[in-house]
């Protein structure tokens, strides 16, 4: 059901709960995986890569989600393809479409043990995360917990868990990504990178968005043709 707001009124938030991995590889393609348990879409994960070569690729499982990500991130190519998310104790298993990934955890990290402490209806606050973006500006260079996001929209990260990764073994189109590796150079998707030491995050996930913004599946004007044919489509330059 669309939404009618008044003038003046706040603007939509909508909320992401669940974790945000992220991957770099002796092969130079850097990863970032986001998986929802709780969301405005229903339970989903995404794949965020940046190639060797500097393409930036959402893998996404519907077209309701790629147009959503695509239109909070830039990248040059989206493609819809079933994205599953398996984890089990320290093992996650990541499957879509042309990728194949498992990571595996290891200790938390300190700044895990002092997340952890911080309520969820606190961390989950803009204006807490003004004050955890600029310690994440000293500790995690290219880290940023809010900033502004694609169609005029605002997104905050309300981190609450912090876990090292220590292992990767993957394959992306057949070929072998190599071993785990920094993220680094950063990746460019958004405002921020994730940590350059390969790390997954507990977190909350807010975007404040336009308030003509509709949960309805409706293709958007730049998407709409390619969306209704194909499951790939390309950024226009």
């Amino acid at each position: 059901m669309r939404r009618v707001f008044r003038p003046g009124a706040r603007r939509p938030r909508l909320c992401f709960d669940g974790w945000i991995a992220g991957l770099g590889t002796a092969s130079g393609t850097r990863l970032v995986l986001g998986h929802w348990p709780r969301s405005p879409f229903g339970p989903f994960s995404d794949v965020m890569l940046e190639r060797e070569d500097g393409e930036r690729l959402l893998l996404a499982p519907t077209r309701r989600t790629a147009e959503f990500i695509g239109g909070t991130y830039d990248f040059d190519t989206v493609r819809v393809v079933p994205v599953d998310v398996h984890a089990v104790a320290d093992a996650w298993t990541v499957t879509a479409g042309p990728l194949r990934l498992r990571f595996t955890t290891g200790r938390r990290a300190p700044l895990g043990h002092l997340l952890r402490v911080v309520p969820g209806p606190v961390a989950r606050r803009s204006a807490w995360c003004a004050v955890t973006d600029g310690v994440a500006r000293v500790l995690l260079p290219g880290v940023r917990t809010r900033g502004s996001a694609g169609n005029g929209r605002r997104e905050w990260y309300g981190a609450r868990d912090l876990l090292t990764i220590r292992a990767l073994s993957g394959e992306f189109g057949g070929a072998d990504l190599g071993a785990l590796a920094p993220v680094d150079p950063p990746v460019r998707f958004g405002f921020g990178s994730v940590p350059r030491g390969p790390a997954l995050t507990r977190v909350t996930t807010t975007v404040e968005v336009e308030r003509s913004f509709s949960l309805r599946e409706r293709p958007s004007p730049t998407t709409a043709a390619a969306a209704s044919s194909t499951t790939c489509w390309r950024r226009a330059d």
